[in-house]
């Protein structure tokens, strides 16, 4: 009898060191399931009731049209999609059969670049009177589209291809036409000219008019851990690498009102404007988008039994702040949560002197 429960015993305490083991390499799974998906993830603001312009343009390859429209000034956003065709699903291998054309999504400021002059750079990079083709691209998938969201951007579509026919002794064939299907392309194929600047494309990117300053990685770089514990205070060291988090409304920055740029604590990579901080009420320094979306990462964050959107620095990996998507309609919808202690602000009367006077196009 002894036996017996001693067996039942020695079965009971096995199964309950198998599932801890089992539970620890699902937990264990997932979180590195999480952290791949994370890194990947694509942050797109919401922008059909703000202040901003919305058009869809296809002109050949979406590669370096987007690469093109992306580095000017007043260019917000732009991804890459498939659009017009005749089905609400495609992908990349599928478009010449559904009928879709390689189309770049552009969020513009009618303020800094009205339609009529974007659509006059669009017309600089294609050959408007080629049908299914430009560049060495053929096929129905890299025509030449104007597809619009607003009725009302009709009217000055047109009259931009009146104006442009008459360079032209071809009649012009770009489809103007509301949007319709459009299909978020695969994400290899978003900002691809960006990861693979050696890819083909028939535009030209050496000549961009308006171009914004371009921060590069090359330009900075991390300290050892070391060299950190140096030069951070206590503070700045836990949030930025211990994912720490300052009190509200009592940090550097969160009613900061002056001109400037808010850079990485570690790194010195520019991550903000002040032309895009707002006042949330928060506590927090808030901003509705980074200086360049990829200045930043994203990762999901399960910490504090809920589900955020953990915002990172793109060199320095240095832990920022989370976003939300309760920001300003009018601007995307998006709020930059921040934490003042992994940012450091440049006046804006400092920012030649202290390097950063490429990014004082900004603020002209």
């Amino acid at each position: 009898m002894k036996e017996m429960k001693t067996i039942w015993i020695l079965v009971i305490i096995l199964i309950l060191i198998l599932l801890v083991f089992g539970i620890s390499w699902i937990l264990e799974r997932d979180t590195t399931t999480e952290k791949g998906e994370s890194q990947s993830m694509k942050i797109k603001p919401n922008y059909e009731k703000s202040k901003y312009g919305e058009i869809y343009l296809a002109g050949g390859c979406f590669w370096g049209t987007q690469a093109y429209l992306d580095r000017m000034m007043g260019i917000l956003y732009t991804d890459v999609g498939y659009a017009n065709g005749e089905t609400e699903q495609t992908d990349y291998y599928s478009i010449g059969k559904t009928g879709h054309a390689e189309t770049v999504y552009v969020v513009y400021d009618p303020e800094k670049i009205p339609l009529e002059e974007l659509l006059e750079y669009y017309f600089g990079i294609i050959d408007p009177t080629s049908l299914n083709q430009q560049g060495n691209d053929i096929g129905t998938q890299y025509r030449t589209g104007i597809y619009y969201v607003n009725e009302d951007d009709r009217a000055t579509i047109e009259n931009m291809l009146s104006i442009e026919q008459m360079k032209w002794p071809s009649p012009l064939v770009v489809e103007v036409q509301p949007l319709r299907n459009y299909v978020l392309a695969e994400d290899y194929h978003q900002d691809y000219l960006e990861k693979n600047p050696a890819g083909y494309c028939h535009v030209n990117l050496t000549d961009i008019p308006r171009e914004k300053p371009r921060i590069s990685t090359n330009d900075y770089s991390k300290p050892s851990t070391q060299e950190l514990k140096k030069i951070l205070t206590e503070n700045q060291f836990l949030i930025t690498q211990e994912k720490g988090t300052e009190p509200a409304f009592d940090n550097d920055y969160w009613d900061n009102k002056d001109k400037g740029l808010y850079v990485d604590v570690v790194t010195g990579e520019p991550l903000f404007l002040s032309e895009d901080k707002y006042d949330s009420g928060t506590g927090w320094p808030s901003f509705v988008k980074p200086i360049q979306w990829d200045v930043v990462t994203y990762r999901k964050d399960q910490s504090l039994g809920m589900i955020r959107i953990e915002v990172r620095s793109r060199v320095g990996d240095s832990h920022l702040g989370h976003l939300f998507e309760d920001g300003p309609t009018e601007e995307g919808g998006l709020r930059y949560c921040m934490n003042s202690g992994a940012l450091r602000f440049i006046p804006f009367d400092e920012m030649e002197s202290m390097g950063y006077g490429a990014f004082l196009v900004y603020f002209q």
